[in-house]
């Protein structure tokens, strides 16, 4: 059973959020003031943070910021829940550290399903103790959400990120476009198993030599592998 915290000051949504993950089986607290959600993560550190970006006190923004400058709370997955969709914002939010990213208005449903695919991504973390991954030139930060190639930083969407880690954890397994919309994800996604390759694909281009380590398996998915230098597939 996981806590969850909801920040978000609209008092109808946020009783919207705690009837369906209560329901999912999670145990919920919900706060409308950044500020007191600050307290309250200090004094007891949840599973995992819904954050809306317009809050009183302190904003969204701040909040996340402090949660990753503290060290107990540096790898908390944090999902910033706002009405406002300008891509500034969300690459804002996301390079301050948050895990994902949902506009409103939002289906709860999907909402819920995002919850479990970033608890089940946080299991994953502690089971394998390794904050780090490697390969190659390619090093992917967990707790700090950062990735670099050959040193140099890369800037990734939360989705590419998550593609990236799983392709990593699974290196050398051939991995489903089904398989990946579950456990990347997190549910069925409604556009189609289509989403994999476009993300495949941004991968390769922000990050070369993904181009030949990334190997397309034809009528089925993907799988990471050492190629030989020079080689793409």
């Amino acid at each position: 059973m996981s806590h969850i915290l909801i920040v978000e000051d609209d008092r109808d949504i946020a009783e919207l959020l705690q009837r369906y993950l209560t329901r999912a089986g999670h145990v919920t607290d919900a706060l409308g003031d950044g500020r007191e959600a600050l307290v309250f993560v200090r004094a007891r550190v949840p599973d995992l943070v819904i954050l809306d970006l317009m809050l009183p006190s302190i904003d969204g923004l701040e909040v996340c910021r402090a949660l990753r400058r503290a060290p107990e709370t540096r790898a908390l997955p944090i999902i910033m829940l706002t009405a406002r969709s300008e891509e500034s914002d969300r690459i804002v939010g996301l390079e301050l550290g948050a895990d994902d990213y949902v506009t409103k208005p939002f289906s709860p449903s999907e909402l819920v399903a995002r919850v479990g695919a970033l608890l089940r991504r946080a299991q994953r973390w502690a089971e394998s103790g390794n904050a780090v991954l490697s390969f190659g030139p390619i090093e992917l930060d967990r707790e700090r959400h950062l990735v670099t190639a050959a040193g140099q930083p890369v800037r990734l969407t939360a989705k590419e990120f998550l593609l990236l880690e799983y392709l990593m954890q699974h290196r050398g397994r051939v991995l489903s476009r089904d398989l990946l919309l579950t456990d990347v994800w997190g549910y069925r996604y409604t556009g189609g198993t289509r989403t994999v390759d476009v993300h495949v694909r941004r991968l390769r281009e922000k990050i070369p030599v993904l181009g030949a380590a990334i190997d397309t398996v034809k009528q089925f998915g993907y799988r990471l592998i050492e190629a030989p230098r020079g080689e793409r597939r």
